[in-house]
């Protein structure tokens, strides 16, 4: 075991050891080496036991429940760019002038030619409400 022991000199302090080992430290500056060793060691052991218990919370996680959780919140992400660029889209034909009265025209027309061809007689009305709950029951159970 050795003993150290430190005696004050004008510039610096002297380190004495039972091996009889002396060394003069005349800058202070090089005092802090040292500590910065012993904090570069403290740092490393922190982070090494903080990696063991970050990995150990995450052995305890259920990977199958979050491969769920990520795609529904990148399927949510997905919805809210296209929505972003489509409204990017309308505003855009909005400020062109004409434009937007002629697609107003246009859906009037589609929706007329629809109605005419499938509720005009009761037969195509009803063919239509069947087909309506084909679907809901198809989709909603």
């Amino acid at each position: 075991m050795l003993e150290t022991t430190a005696t004050t000199v004008d510039q610096g302090t002297v380190d004495q050891t039972s091996a009889d080992q002396t060394t003069v430290d005349s800058n202070p500056m090089n005092q802090n080496a040292s500590g910065e060793a012993d904090s570069s060691v403290n740092f490393t052991e922190r982070y090494t036991e903080l990696l063991g218990k970050v990995n150990q919370a995450l052995d305890q996680v259920d990977w199958q429940q979050m491969g769920r959780i990520g795609k529904a919140i990148g399927v949510l992400l997905v919805v809210i760019v296209a929505q972003i660029l489509i409204k990017g889209v309308l505003d855009t034909i909005n400020l062109l002038p004409v434009v937007p009265g002629l697609l107003e025209l246009t859906g009037l027309v589609v929706v007329g030619q629809w109605s005419w061809k499938n509720l005009t007689t009761g037969e195509k009305r009803s063919a239509v409400v069947t087909r309506l709950q084909q679907l809901r029951q198809e989709y909603l159970g």
